[in-house]
């Protein structure tokens, strides 16, 4: 399955992890990398020092490529991005920031960078700012997500218009027809987050592994967009967040409430009550915990049988 992202990171299949905070340490990614697709450590949720353990065992269990996610509004970043060169990773994801900030600094070293996106806009400026590809992820995605509310199904062909660079797809695709449909409207791979939160290989707790396969549709709601936007899996925190908005609160009452650590706490410590749980929509199509392998073999098995239904209509 060769194509200009299978060529760009030298892997069997375009089928990248997301860099998920609390989710994606060195045994998914390099479970997904062994499998053929690209693995992806979550910078995110690790401290530099935690970041430079992961890399190390990552390298130690796959001779495959794999990368590192960095989201830019994260605090030691120049750290981060420092080990990340040190160590020599070749492939490196940055978002929720400006790509200009470090995408020539890190190709200077040779590393290939790719900006997460939720918007025509800020996929050009990415293409401007010199990225090797870019991640254009819809409104369905869980987490950390854009405010203009563009679904994946309608993003992706506007951004596929207006850029030249390769183009991959995320939100909303948990399996093979899911990514057939989103190379069908223009993308040249897929990112995919919330399937692998349910692996084996997960660094998620086992209970916020089974509250993402019981979830169905309607489960989950974007909010906080006074923050950073975030959709996550409806709790009591959830319900206290929108009782809040009842009260039309200031930007220093939702910061108040949201604390610190609350990710932490509900998705790598268990606390489906006060944590925050973030999912995707797709998680309503999720209904198993399996090794990333498996998942990985599944979706391209969906790929092939999808292909050949829609060369039959």
């Amino acid at each position: 399955m060769q194509n200009k992202i299978t060529e760009l990171f030298n892997i069997q299949y375009p089928i990248i992890q997301a860099g998920m905070i609390w989710n994606s340490g060195w045994r998914l990614a390099s479970a997904v990398s062994n499998a053929g697709g690209l693995g992806i450590l979550g910078a995110g949720s690790m401290y530099p020092d935690v970041l430079r353990e992961h890399i190390i065992k990552c390298k130690k269990a796959t001779h495959k490529p794999f990368g590192v996610n960095v989201p830019m509004l994260y605090p030691n970043l120049e750290e981060i991005i420092q080990i990340i060169i040190e160590e020599g990773v070749k492939i490196v994801f940055t978002s929720a920031g400006n790509p200009k900030t470090y995408t020539q600094h890190l190709k200077d070293h040779g590393i290939t960078v790719v900006h997460v996106v939720s918007s025509v806009k800020f996929a050009l400026k990415s293409q401007e700012a010199g990225v090797d590809a870019v991640v254009a992820e819809g409104f369905e995605a869980g987490g950390h997500n854009g405010r203009e509310e563009t679904t994946t199904f309608t993003l992706i062909p506007m951004v596929k218009e207006q850029i030249n660079v390769p183009l991959i797809a995320a939100g909303g695709i948990a399996n093979g027809t899911g990514m057939l449909a989103a190379m069908i409207l223009g993308a040249d791979g897929v990112q995919v987050g919330s399937r692998f939160v349910a692996s084996e290989e997960s660094s998620a707790h086992r209970a916020f592994k089974k509250m993402v396969v019981e979830a169905k549709e309607g489960d989950t709601l974007l909010t906080l967009k006074e923050l950073a936007p975030v959709r996550m899996l409806k709790n009591k925190f959830f319900s206290e967040v929108m009782e809040l908005y009842t009260q039309n609160p200031t930007k220093e009452q939702l910061v108040e409430l949201l604390g610190r650590a609350r990710a932490k706490r509900g998705m790598f410590e268990g606390d489906l009550e006060d944590g925050e749980l973030e999912i995707g929509q797709i998680a309503g199509l999720i209904h198993d915990i399996k090794p990333a392998a498996q998942i990985v073999a599944e979706m391209v098995q969906e790929f092939e049988a999808a292909k050949k239904t829609v060369q039959n209509i």
